[in-house]
C-alpha cells in the first residue's frame, strides 16, 4: 500500500510521520522536521503528521487506556500515530486493517521498535475490536474532546470563557488559501478575472484580499512568479494599511522582524518611503529578499536583533514601527497544527518577556508624532492586551490610537471591525496601533 501521490509504501511514510511527530514532541517545530525528510517522503508525512496533530488529544487518550506503562518513545510515536489516524472511521485516509498492518509492519522494520511489534500489533487489534466502547471511555476527557493540551484549553476557558469552545473548533479547522494582490500590477477585480480563466474558483474578501474555494499550487496561480499576489492571511493583511494609516507620503519605515518578509513586501505595496526591513536571522532574511524580487519591490535588508539597536541603528528616527513580535502562534494551529503539541506553558511567559525587551528597545526610534504597530498571531492575554497595557502604564507618551484586542478566528472580533467583516475567515491575531505624543 503506498501514500497517495507518494513513491514509498505506507509503512514507510508512517515511520517518517512519527519520527516528524516524536520530533515536536522533543522541542523541533513540525516545519524543520518535514524539511529534514527526503524530498520524496515529504508530501505524504506532511499531510499524514496534520492529521496526527489534529487527532493527537484522542489518540494518546486511546493509548492510555490501552496501555498500563508508555512504551519507549519512537515506539509510543507511532502508535500515537496510528490510533490517530485510525480512530474515526469518517476520516481516516486508509482502511483501519491496512492501517494497523502497515504500522506494524513500519515498526518491524525499525530496529528500535521491532521488539514491541507484537505488543503494538495486540493494541491496536484490540483497538479495532472495541473501538466504540473505547472511544466513549475518552468522551469525557477535554484533551479527547478538542485535541489541545489541557493547559492551553484551561488557558483559553479563564481568558475566553464564552468563547473557548468556537476557538477550538476554528483551531481544528483548515485555513483556506488566501491570497494577497498586488495592487500595483491590477485590481482584485482583475485578478479575479484571471483565476476564473485559469478555471480556479475564488472570492474577493476585504481589502487586497481573495479567498481561493480549493488550495492549489502556486505554480497555478497566474502571474504568481512575476509578483502579482501573495499567499497571506486575511488577518496578516492588516498590519501593512493599519500602520500607514495617517502618515505622511514618504514616511521612514522599519519592519523589524521582517522574517519571512510577507508584511515587508505589503508594506512597500503601500509606500514608496524609506523602509528598513530587519531580522536577526540571516538564512530567514534571504527569504525576505527573494520574496521582494519575486513582488518586483525593494526595501534595505539588514541583519540585526531588534532588542539591540546600537548595532544596527543609524540614528535616524523612524516614521512607523512595525513589529510583528515572535509569539506562541496559538493564534495560527489550523495553519500550524504541530504548534499546540510544540509550545509547553512556560513559553508563554518566555516570549512575552521577549515582546517586552523589543518594545522598550524600539519605542525610542519612534519620531514623536510617529506610530508603531505591535502585533502577534497568538491568542494568549499575556502576549496581547496584558503586553500593551503594561507598556502604555510605563510610557506616558505612548496613546493606543484604536482599542487594542485580539480578531479571533471562529469568535466575535472586538478590534477593527471595520477592516473586516463577521464573514471573514482569518487567522487569530492581536493587533494594538500605538502613536507616540510630542513632548
Amino acid at each position: 500500500m503506498q501514500v497517495r501521490g507518494a513513491s514509498q509504501p505506507l509503512w514507510q511514510q508512517l515511520q517518517a510521520t512519527a519520527g516528524v511527530v516524536l520530533a515536536v514532541q522533543r522541542g523541533q517545530s513540525g516545519t524543520a522536521a518535514l524539511e529534514a525528510l527526503d524530498p520524496a517522503q515529504r508530501p505524504g508525512a506532511q499531510a499524514l503528521a496534520f492529521q496526527v496533530w489534529r487527532n493527537l488529544g484522542r489518540a494518546q487518550a486511546l493509548r492510555d487506556v490501552l496501555v498500563d506503562r508508555r512504551p519507549p518513545p519512537a515506539t509510543d510515536a507511532l502508535l500515537c500515530t496510528a490510533l490517530a489516524l485510525v480512530w474515526d472511521p469518517l476520516s481516516a485516509p486508509y482502511d483501519a486493517h491496512t492501517l494497523v498492518n502497515q504500522a506494524v509492519q513500519a515498526l518491524k522494520q525499525g530496529a528500535s521498535g521491532r521488539a514491541h511489534a507484537s505488543f503494538i500489533n495486540a493494541c491496536l487489534r484490540r483497538f479495532l475490536r472495541e473501538r466504540d466502547a473505547l472511544v466513549e471511555a475518552t468522551d469525557g476527557k477535554l484533551q479527547a474532546q478538542w485535541n489541545h493540551p489541557d493547559w492551553w484549553i484551561a488557558l483559553l476557558q479563564a481568558q475566553y470563557p464564552d468563547h473557548w469552545q468556537a476557538l477550538l473548533r476554528a483551531a481544528n479547522g483548515r485555513a483556506p488559501m488566501t491570497l494577497r494582490v498586488n495592487l500595483r500590477h491590477c485590481s482584485v477585480a482583475h485578478y479575479l478575472e484571471q483565476l476564473a480563466q485559469a478555471g480556479i474558483e475564488a472570492q474577493a474578501g476585504a481589502g487586497a484580499a481573495i479567498y481561493l474555494a480549493r488550495a492549489v499550487p502556486v505554480s497555478q496561480l497566474p502571474h504568481f512568479t512575476q509578483g502579482w499576489v501573495a499567499v497571506q492571511d486575511a488577518a496578516a493583511q492588516i498590519a501593512a494599511p493599519l500602520l500607514l494609516q495617517g502618515l505622511a507620503p514618504g514616511a521612514r519605515l522599519l519592519d523589524a522582524c521582517a522574517a519571512p518578509g510577507g508584511k515587508t513586501a505589503h508594506l512597500r505595496d503601500l509606500a514608496d518611503g524609506p523602509l528598513l526591513a530587519l531580522d536577526v536571522d540571516a538564512q530567514r532574511l534571504l527569504r525576505v529578499r527573494e520574496n521582494l524580487e519575486r513582488m518586483g519591490v525593494q526595501a534595505e535588508l539588514r541583519q540585526g536583533d531588534a532588542a539591540e539597536p546600537a548595532a544596527w541603528w543609524d540614528g535616524q528616527l523612524f516614521d512607523g514601527i512595525l513589529l510583528d513580535a515572535p509569539c506562541t502562534a496559538s493564534g495560527i494551529v489550523r495553519r500550524h497544527p504541530d504548534v499546540r503539541w510544540l509550545r509547553r506553558p512556560t513559553d508563554i511567559a518566555q516570549l512575552a518577556a521577549q515582546q517586552r525587551r523589543l518594545l522598550e528597545a524600539l519605542w525610542p526610534l519612534l519620531a514623536p508624532g510617529g506610530r508603531m504597530v505591535y502585533c502577534t498571531c497568538s491568542l494568549f492575554a499575556a502576549e496581547g492586551c496584558e503586553q500593551i497595557s503594561g507598556f502604555l502604564a510605563r510610557h506616558n507618551d505612548a496613546h493606543a490610537l484604536a482599542a487594542p484586542g485580539h480578531m479571533r478566528a471562529g469568535a466575535d472580533s472586538a478590534p477593527f471591525a471595520s477592516t473586516l467583516s463577521p464573514k471573514e475567515d482569518h487567522d487569530s491575531f492581536f493587533y494594538a496601533l500605538l502613536e507616540k505624543r510630542h513632548r
